[in-house]
């Protein structure tokens, strides 16, 4: 039993040891890096990827992609931005932000399981539609200035510890009971092996299909929200080029890019291993360039496991 368990976590076993040793090795290579004023800053970043990544998963999961998340986050936080500075009560302006982003998500799922059209596609498209509609409303200028009320989301403390971290735990824990322990879930993984078989099993799966990205552009929003709160200001290009780190740590943490499976415990620490990395690089002062580059030789190599994992399956 013991040993069934160890190989059905081998994988996140793994993550866990390259974490482990990627703190050692950057606490050798600067004296920073181990303090907990950092620590703490990479649990805060880590946050809003881990919050997008966990919707990511789903989406990915069920054999879809959602390019759509980084301006959904900047759509959201505009939306609660702009209603702040108007007079609105913080949990009103909270509420219509996630609204919009849950109602993003919902579209691309409509376009995607009713229109029967490609998630890239849709996805693609509705970035970019709301990207345009940020910087229309704006005029390329920042909103700024919410009060204490708001901003306690970003950058208020529960102990020892700030309220993104907070906000991310909860979603991560009721992503992974939502992916692994109920029905939903299941069908979700379903969706992506084999949805044709789901389908003639009797199972609605255009409606699993629609609520997914409505789970998936919620997640966005409430990234949105916490990087809106953190800066007290709602930037025009905030959440631009989030999707590609969502999608790494998702493939990272071992969820198939064909579908039918996915970790959200692995996706957690895939995404702490890309924040420290980014940071110990930072502290490093190692040009953001090159940990682009770095992000995109990670996802590289994730996507060649993943589908060597797929080949090995089909061979058995």
């Amino acid at each position: 039993m013991i040993s069934k368990k160890v190989r059905e976590y081998s994988y996140v076993l793994i993550l866990l040891g390259v974490l482990v040793a990627m703190f050692a090795v950057m606490s050798l290579a600067s004296p920073y890096f181990f303090s907990w004023r950092n620590v703490r800053n990479i649990l805060n970043q880590s946050a809003i990827y881990l919050v997008i990544s966990i919707g990511m998963t789903l989406v990915i999961s069920a054999g879809q992609i959602d390019l759509s998340v980084g301006s959904v986050i900047g759509f959201t936080g505009m939306i609660m931005g702009m209603l702040c500075v108007n007079g609105a009560e913080p949990w009103f302006a909270i509420v219509a932000g996630l609204l919009s982003s849950f109602l993003i998500g919902l579209l691309n799922g409509v376009l995607v399981a009713y229109g029967k059209m490609n998630s890239f596609i849709v996805t693609l498209s509705t970035m970019t539609i709301a990207r345009g509609i940020i910087l229309i409303l704006t005029n390329s200028q920042s909103v700024f200035g919410f009060g204490t009320a708001f901003t306690f989301i970003g950058s208020g403390e529960v102990g020892p510890v700030n309220m993104p971290i907070v906000i991310s735990l909860v979603v991560a824990v009721i992503g992974a009971v939502l992916l692994h322990k109920t029905t939903f879930g299941n069908y979700c993984l379903f969706v992506g092996a084999n949805e044709v078989a789901l389908n003639r099993s009797g199972v609605n799966v255009k409606r699993y299909k629609l609520f997914v990205f409505g789970i998936c552009g919620l997640c966005a929003g409430i990234a949105g929200m916490i990087v809106t709160a953190r800066l007290n200001s709602a930037e025009p290009l905030a959440g631009q080029g989030y999707e590609m780190d969502a999608i790494a740590a998702a493939i990272l943490g071992g969820t198939s890019l064909r579908g039918g499976k996915g970790s959200i415990i692995g996706t957690i620490v895939a995404c702490f291993i890309l924040n420290v990395l980014k940071n110990g690089l930072t502290l490093l002062s190692i040009s953001t360039h090159y940990q682009e580059i770095l992000t995109g030789l990670i996802l590289i190599i994730s996507v060649l496991i993943s589908e060597s994992h797929e080949r090995e399956k089909r061979e058995v």
